[in-house]
């Protein structure tokens, strides 16, 4: 199998199954220096594992990551960074009935088509679960960004027809509720409309918001290699992920040129800034300085216990209702790894823009 690697001079190889013996990532063009540690990771692997609330699968996992190699007396060496994840509370019995028909929404068809072969536990390469190697990467990714004063908000937006209004929004609230909204109130309306949708055997999607600051201007690329392409990429090869958007993303097909375009203005510091930001911080393919702001819309679970149609290998259309261990809602999860994804793209963009002049060369070598 192909494309399991992401990335040009900071680049990371996620490996394993839902249901083998672990998941991990190798990380390569790490620059030598960085403090790290296992804590460092697993700070982040704790946003998305399994069993924190009764809106994510009951699987109980620690995630525990071990760093095996790229590390010594708690610094990067600049060599490939190895790092894990065993499995420890696989049920793999609670997918043998799968492995003879397509599972509504899954990649259990299109694997078969590819490959004439698939791991039907748990969804194998395809699950969920694949995530912790790019959220271990992404600790890592973010803590490089950290040391140029490059930080993160990432956060629940909306889960169903339940947003985050903007006169309630406060980044405190998102680790005082299971959902990881930033809005009290609109947290306690999404969690009755997931109560509501699990009643049902039901499941919901919902939108992560990722606002990325203190972003210099000008890295990117102005043709095939544009950063909100590539973030676009990044973001989009996520499984659950079905939309994203940058700035006011579709709602500019509604806007007129007058009430679209950022006006440049002089900050209180005299630089150049913007007026506004419809633009999200991106322009040509390139960063404009001003806070970079991307969405990703997230689609329901999948996997519900509610009785679906499909079609079995033989060919013959059945009904089905799945069984096994299944988040009700996959966005509080998700909302880390939209951020390492991004964040890792970032790192990418950052290095391969150290060559875009000359002048920053020779600062570089003289």
């Amino acid at each position: 199998m192909a494309g399991s690697t992401l990335g040009t001079l900071f680049k990371i190889t996620t490996w394993g199954e839902s249901h083998g013996k672990g998941v991990g990532v190798v990380i390569d063009g790490c620059p030598a220096g960085l403090s790290l540690c296992e804590a460092d990771i697993q700070k982040f692997l704790d946003r998305r594992k399994p069993g924190q609330s009764r809106y994510a699968t009951p699987r109980k996992e620690d995630d525990a990551v071990e760093i095996l190699s790229g590390v010594f007396e708690g610094k990067t060496t600049g060599t490939p960074i190895s790092l894990v994840v065993f499995n420890r509370n696989q049920q793999s019995k609670d997918y043998s009935e799968i492995a003879s028909y397509y599972r509504p929404g899954h990649a259990d068809y299109t694997f078969d088509q590819k490959y004439g072969f698939r791991d039907y536990r748990g969804g194998g390469r395809s699950s969920g679960r694949e995530t912790i190697g790019r959220v271990a990467a992404g600790a890592v990714a973010v803590k490089i960004l950290n040391e140029l004063d490059i930080t993160f908000i990432t956060y629940t937006k909306s889960i169903g027809p339940i947003a985050v209004s903007s006169g309630h929004f406060d980044f405190s609230e998102v680790t005082k509720n299971p959902l990881y909204m930033p809005d009290a109130e609109a947290a306690e309306n999404a969690e009755n409309y997931l109560d509501a949708c699990m009643t049902e055997l039901n499941s919901s999607g919902g939108i992560v918001e990722c606002i990325i600051k203190g972003m210099p201007a000008g890295i990117g690329d102005p043709v095939f290699e544009k950063l909100n392409a590539n973030l676009a990429k990044a973001v989009m090869s996520i499984g659950a992920v079905k939309g994203f958007e940058i700035g006011d993303g579709f709602d500019v097909a509604k806007a007129t040129g007058k009430n679209n375009n950022d006006a440049f203005v002089l900050g209180e510091d005299g630089r150049i800034a913007k007026a506004t930001n419809h633009a999200g911080g991106i322009l040509g393919g390139m960063s404009d300085g001003s806070d970079i702001i991307l969405r990703a819309a997230i689609k329901p679970t999948p996997s519900i216990a509610a009785t679906q149609r499909t079609v079995n290998q033989s060919g013959e259309e059945i009904s089905v209702n799945i069984k096994g261990r299944h988040d009700p809602i996959i966005v509080p999860r998700a909302v880390v790894v939209v951020e390492s994804m991004a964040a890792i793209t970032i790192v990418d963009s950052l290095f391969s823009n150290m060559s875009a002049r000359m002048d920053a060369l020779k600062d570089f070598y003289s």
